[in-house]
């Protein structure tokens, strides 16, 4: 699907930031790295053994399994756990997160007919606050709107759209969400609003 596909009367896009704009493994594979450079320094583990465990627990297991698992595999300090998640939202990456080709050319078509953008991200505010940071926008930070739904109410509610909603004076009948989750999905539903897959573009 192209811009060009979507129906005109749409004048207001949705996203979600983490698997639609960019790939979030790019931004967590940069946190393993760092902090298995930090604990080769402090613990003289193996980092790059350590790191490549942490990607394939994530690929295997998902994010969550990520710690526990190192911990065990290398007797890592329980205390360690406080430095990987302040590293997990606060992390200074050695790479700028780069868009999909997709979604960086669907925004800038967005851009040139002068439509709403806005972001609505899941998750911790300054994780993801840290992550839009780091994203190579390539000028579009410009034209982007963003709300933090855990500061309101995680989606699948709706309080976070509703907010939008009001707050930009838009009909829900001319607002498009383009999410790659059931959760994007359900939340679009209920609040009546059209959805489209990240993955159509």
């Amino acid at each position: 699907m192209k811009y060009s596909d979507i129906d005109s009367h749409v004048n207001a896009f949705i996203f979600e930031l983490d698997d639609v704009l960019y790939p979030e493994e790019d931004y967590l594979f940069q946190v393993y790295y760092l902090f298995t450079a930090f604990l080769e320094y402090t613990e003289l583990i193996d980092a790059k053994e350590a790191t490549n465990l942490m990607i394939d627990t994530y690929l295997s297991k998902g994010k969550e399994d990520v710690f526990d698992v190192l911990k065990e595999k290398f007797g890592i300090d329980e205390k360690y756990r406080f430095n990987f998640n302040h590293l997990n939202k606060t992390a200074q990456l050695p790479l700028k997160l780069l868009l999909y080709p997709g979604m960086l050319t669907l925004l800038q078509e967005i851009v040139i007919d002068r439509k709403n953008i806005f972001v609505v991200t899941n998750g911790n505010p300054e994780q993801q606050l840290n992550k839009i940071k780091q994203t190579e926008w390539n000028g579009l930070e410009n034209y982007l709107t963003c709300y933090f739904a855990d500061e309101i109410a995680p989606k699948p509610e709706t309080d976070c759209i509703d907010l939008l909603i009001k707050n930009h004076n838009l009909q829900r009948r001319n607002i498009l969400m383009i999410g790659n989750s059931d959760t994007d999905l359900r939340c679009a539903e209920a609040c009546g609003i059209d959805y489209l897959k990240q993955s159509e573009f």
